[in-house]
Formats: C-alpha cells, sequence, structure tokens
C-alpha cells in the first residue's frame, strides 16, 4: 500500500469534514432570522426603558400631588381659622378636619396621611439667611424677633402641616425607582396672623 493512497474509510472521513465546513459557511452566510435576534435585543432594552420611566413618572406625580395636597391643607387651615380664633390649634375647633378634608381632596385621597402631630402651630421668624426660624409655641408670643437675630421683626403666627404617602413602584427591583425615598413626606406653612 502506497503511503499517498487514502483509504477508502479516511476518504469518508475527510467527505464528512468538508461536507460539515461547506454547511458551517452555507449557515455562517445565512441572515434568516437576524432580524428576529437584532428585534428581540431592541425590545429588551426598549421594554427596560419603559418600565423605567412609568415608575419615575408615577414617583415624581404622586410627589407632586402629595405636595399639592398638603399645601391645600394649610390653605384649609388658614381658611377655616380667621384672626379672632387663633392660636387655630386651640381656639378653633374646625382646624383638623378642614386640614385633613384638604389633604385628602386630590387624586392621592386617603393614601394621604397627615404625621404626627400635624397640623402644629407656633410663633416663627425671619432669620439673617431670610429663613423661618421657629421661636415660641402659642402659649406665650414673644416680643420681638431677638431669638432669630432679628430684634426689630415681629414674630408671627405660623400654621405647619406636615403629610406623608407610602410609594411602592410598579417594578420593583426592576426600576430606578426602587432606590427612591418612601415614604414620601412634605411640608407647608401658612402664617394665619
Amino acid at each position: 500500500m502506497d503511503i499517498f493512497e487514502i483509504s477508502s474509510q479516511a476518504r469518508s472521513a475527510l467527505d464528512i469534514v468538508r461536507d460539515v465546513a461547506s454547511k458551517g459557511e452555507a449557515i455562517a452566510s445565512d441572515e434568516r432570522g437576524m432580524s428576529a435576534v437584532e428585534f428581540s435585543l431592541f425590545a429588551g432594552i426598549v421594554s427596560l426603558a419603559l418600565i423605567n420611566a412609568i415608575d419615575v413618572s408615577t414617583y415624581v406625580y404622586k410627589r407632586m400631588e402629595l405636595e399639592n395636597a398638603t399645601q391645600m391643607g394649610a390653605q384649609a387651615a388658614w381658611k377655616a381659622c380667621d384672626t379672632n380664633h387663633l392660636p387655630a390649634t386651640t381656639g378653633c375647633s374646625g382646624l383638623t378636619a378642614a386640614v385633613t378634608n384638604a389633604v385628602h381632596s386630590t387624586s392621592l385621597g386617603s393614601q394621604v396621611s397627615l404625621t404626627s402631630g400635624s397640623p402644629s402651630e407656633g410663633y416663627y421668624c425671619l432669620n439673617s439667611a431670610n429663613s423661618l426660624q421657629y421661636v415660641s409655641d402659642v402659649t406665650q408670643k414673644p416680643s420681638n424677633c431677638s431669638a432669630a437675630g432679628m430684634s426689630n421683626l415681629q414674630p408671627a403666627d405660623y400654621i405647619k402641616v406636615e403629610t406623608s404617602l407610602a410609594y411602592a413602584p410598579l417594578f420593583p427591583g426592576v426600576s430606578v425607582a426602587s432606590a427612591f425615598v418612601t415614604p414620601i413626606n412634605k411640608t407647608a406653612m401658612m402664617r394665619l396672623d
């Protein structure tokens, strides 16, 4: 047997290798189904973005509604309790009901809750940074704002409304909204005198 003669078994093995190689080239050059693969990858990315957009938008909307409800509660206190009934927390019998009804009047309804001790009332003064600073409770009005470093100003009676809203994302663990602070808390103040 000549060394250059190829046996029939080796020839059939060589034919198999050539056949597989030609089929591999055919598979590699075949582009059928590529659109489906590309679409599935793109659809996954778009779905993830959509899930995040929905959760973040819902969070922002609820936060704005809570802020609105809190401000409405402070305005309701101002409307329900005139200057003849100050301090409002002791002299205005309808204060808590007016504030509660106002904070529940938004699309969030009874999901909004007043935090413990709200509404509260006190005397506040502007400090040198133009921020309101608590100086006293309503049992005794200070004569001036020296406690805030502004002795030439007079303290004013303010009502403070604090609300809270529990937030749970629609897609927990998938969207970035899972990392947002919950519950959402808001505070509003309104001058009463």
